[in-house]
C-alpha cells in the first residue's frame, strides 16, 4: 500500500488486489450499517459478491423499497443502539432528548444518503482493476469523509474512546509485530483479530491524512496560479 500523492490533478494511492478486497468489504459493511440494503446492487452485483451477505436485487427506485424506507422512518428517529452507528449519526444534544430526536428526524435521512453515496463511489473505485487508486482532487475531501466513516466504525468496534485506549492499541500492534518478527507468536498475548482491525484502522488513518494533504497542496498550487495570472 502506498499513500495518496498528488499527480496531474489527481490524488493517487496504490493498493494490491488483497488490500482492495479488504477495503471494499469494509466499505460495503459500513454502508450496510447505514441501511444500504442493496449497496452492491448499484453495480449490478449481488451483496454476496461484496462479501456482505446475500439478497435479491431491488432497484433503488423500486416503489416497494421506497415504501419500506418510509414505513421505517419513525423507527430511525430514535438514537441508534449500535455504538458504531451512533458515531456515524451522532445526537445533536446529549442533554435535551426532544431536541436531539427532532434534529435527527429532520436530518438523519439526508445524512445517511450522503454517507452511503460517498461509500458507493469508493466501493466502485476499489472494484476497478489495477494497483492505482486515482481520485480527482475535487473529490478528495469527499473521499476523506468516507474514510472518516470507516475509521469511526472501526474505532467503535475497537473501543477507542480515549487517548489511553488508542495508546493501548498501538502497544498491542507493536507487540504483535515484534512477536511475528521474532517467531514468538505462540506467546503473543494479544487478540489477533483486534490487532488485524487495529492495523486496518492505522492504514485508513494514513490514507486519510495523505489525501487531505493532497487537497491542501492542490489548493496551494491553484492559489499560486491565480496570483500569477493577476
Amino acid at each position: 500500500m502506498r499513500a495518496f500523492e498528488l499527480s496531474d490533478g489527481l490524488a493517487v494511492a496504490e493498493l494490491d488486489s488483497e488490500e482492495r478486497a479488504v477495503m471494499a468489504r469494509i466499505v460495503a459493511d459500513v454502508a450496510m450499517l447505514l441501511g444500504a440494503e442493496n449497496f452492491a446492487d448499484s453495480e449490478g452485483l449481488s451483496r454476496a459478491d461484496a462479501g456482505v451477505g446475500s439478497g435479491a436485487h431491488v432497484r433503488p427506485d423500486d416503489p416497494d423499497d421506497i415504501l419500506r424506507r418510509l414505513s421505517g422512518a419513525e423507527d430511525s428517529i430514535a438514537e441508534p443502539d449500535d455504538p458504531a452507528v451512533l458515531r456515524l449519526l451522532p445526537s445533536a444534544s446529549r442533554d435535551e432528548a426532544d431536541v436531539a430526536d427532532e434534529f435527527r428526524r429532520l436530518t438523519e435521512g439526508d445524512l445517511r444518503d450522503l454517507k452511503i453515496s460517498r461509500l458507493r463511489a469508493m466501493w466502485a473505485q476499489l472494484r476497478e482493476v489495477g494497483p492505482q487508486w486515482p481520485i480527482p482532487v475535487a473529490e478528495a475531501m469527499s473521499t476523506a469523509a468516507a474514510l472518516t466513516d470507516l475509521r469511526l466504525v472501526l474505532g467503535a468496534r475497537l473501543r477507542l474512546d480515549s487517548d489511553e485506549a488508542a495508546d493501548r492499541l498501538h502497544e498491542e500492534i507493536d507487540l504483535a509485530t515484534h512477536a511475528l518478527a521474532t517467531d514468538d507468536d505462540n506467546t503473543l498475548g494479544v487478540d489477533p483479530e483486534r490487532v488485524w482491525l487495529g492495523m486496518l484502522y492505522q492504514a485508513l488513518s494514513w490514507l486519510q491524512e495523505s489525501i487531505v494533504q493532497c487537497a491542501i497542496e492542490a489548493a496551494g498550487v491553484a492559489h499560486d496560479e491565480e496570483d500569477q495570472d493577476e
